[in-house]
Order: C-alpha cells, then sequence, then structure tokens
C-alpha cells in the first residue's frame, strides 16, 4: 500500500476543488484519444477518476486538461494532479517527470515543496533490497536532499529527514552486504574498504557497530594489529555493551603475543 503523509493528502483534497461551472456527463474509459471538451467537464472526468481510485485512468485525464486547455487556469493544477495520480498508480516513473514538469515551468509556486517531495517518495517507493542495484536508493537520497535544501521549512521537511535516515541505512546495508560477501572470500583488502565506507559515511546507522567489529577482524588479517586497535577502541568508545565489541575484544586479546 501506498503511504503519503496526511498533510500532503490534505493539500491533494484542496486541488481536487473544481471550477463551480460545469460538470461531467460523459464517462471516458480506455483510451485518451484527442476529443475536444471544455476544461470545466474534463477536469471534472478527471476529479471523478481519481475519486473512485482508478489513478491511472484520472493521470491521463489530467494530462488532457493541460494538453487541451494549456493557457488556463487549470493545467497548472492538472499537471500537479497528474503527478499525484500516477505516483497512486505506482506507475513512479510518469509521476517524476509530471512532477519535474511542473517544477521546472512554476519554480517558485507554493506546491512546487509538494512536487519535490512527489519526485522524492516516487524514488523511494522503488528501493530494492540491498542484494540489488542501489541507483534509485541514490537518486531517493538526492530527491529529500535537495527538497531538504530547497524547502527546509515546509511541511515535508521533517517526513524528507526520517527517509533520509531510513535510506542512509539502506545503503550501509548493501556495503556491509558486498563486505562480508569480501570478507567470505578472504579478500580481506576490498572487505575493509567496504566497513571502511560504513564507518565514515554512514555511522550513525544501525550498521556501524557491526562494521567496526568485522574491520578489527580484517585489519588482524592484514597484519595490521596497530589499526585493528584503534577500530576495536572506537568501538568500546561507543558501543561498549553490544557483542560486537566483546567479540573485537577477544580478537585483540588472543592476537596479542604474550609477554
Amino acid at each position: 500500500m501506498v503511504n503519503i503523509p496526511r498533510p500532503a493528502l490534505l493539500l491533494v483534497a484542496a486541488a481536487l476543488t473544481l471550477p463551480a461551472a460545469g460538470c461531467a456527463r460523459n464517462k471516458v474509459k480506455g483510451d485518451t484519444a484527442y476529443v475536444a471538451r471544455d476544461v470545466n467537464t474534463l477536469y471534472a472526468l478527471a476529479k471523478k477518476s481519481a475519486d473512485r481510485g482508478e489513478f491511472a485512468e484520472a493521470a491521463k485525464l489530467f494530462d488532457e486538461v493541460e494538453r487541451q486547455h494549456p493557457y488556463s487556469v487549470w493545467a497548472r493544477r492538472a499537471q500537479l494532479m497528474s503527478a499525484f495520480s500516477y505516483y497512486m498508480a505506482q506507475q513512479y516513473t510518469d509521476s517524476i517527470s509530471s512532477a519535474q514538469r511542473f517544477v521546472s515551468i512554476h519554480p517558485g509556486n507554493q506546491d512546487a515543496p509538494y512536487a519535490n517531495y512527489l519526485i522524492a517518495m516516487s524514488y523511494y517507493q522503488q528501493i530494492a533490497d540491498v542484494t540489488r542495484d542501489q541507483k534509485i536508493t541514490q537518486q531517493a537520497s538526492d530527491a529529500f536532499n535537495e527538497l531538504m535544501r530547497r524547502y527546509p521549512g515546509s511541511r515535508y521537511a521533517t517526513d524528507a529527514r526520517l527517509k533520509i535516515d531510513l535510506i542512509n541505512d539502506h545503503l550501509a546495508g548493501k556495503e556491509m552486504e558486498v563486505g562480508r560477501f569480501y570478507q567470505r572470500s578472504g579478500n580481506w583488502l576490498a572487505a575493509s574498504t567496504r566497513f571502511r565506507a560504513v564507518t565514515d559515511k554512514y555511522q550513525t546507522t544501525s550498521h556501524a557497530p557491526e562494521a567496526l567489529e568485522r574491520l578489527v577482524e580484517c585489519y588482524l588479517a592484514l597484519g595490521v594489529p596497530e589499526e585493528a586497535t584503534k577500530a576495536a577502541a572506537v568501538l568500546g568508545r561507543n558501543y561498549n555493551g553490544t557483542p560486537w565489541y566483546k567479540h573485537s575484544y577477544e580478537l585483540i586479546r588472543r592476537y596479542r603475543p604474550k609477554s
């Protein structure tokens, strides 16, 4: 199920308000071949489709509003509603395209933060598990960071911060997954590079304690106990109550030559 914060839904509800004049009498299904309609009728058809949960059809009809009446007061709103409808239909590529078009044409509009939020959420909904390529994950991170940079005081900033934390944890998980693979293969240097990336870039994520412990293992295997001791010290200072620290402590203790 696609989730979107209540403030965003309130914004959409406001955007769906129709002009006073005109009402839809024709039921449109299937194609979106060009059939000339007045803007009120066309927008009403799009709204009815959205109200019925037929978001893919609604998105096409909102696109028609913009196509047939590009200079009307409803074209801008239809553009944003198209992006939202594609999002709700889980057609995320089309949602991103519509929202980006809205932002490029109306960068100073009061709804621009919401359009940017739709872009970020469309990437976010496509994030794959850590065994797959994380290009989309990075795009989601970039989009949320751009939203934070451009609209730090918007109603979407709080959710963006939360999503960025979740994304960072996911990206750290990918580094850990690759690092463990290298470690199992005995490629200690490559493994240590991945674990170091977690401790440098994602030190506030849930993967940091394990990354430090595995660095201890890698450094000992590489014959650099000084670096292993430093990693264990950082682990002890920040996470000394975890099993990861206890394990690293035992590794260091066993490695030290007996006097």
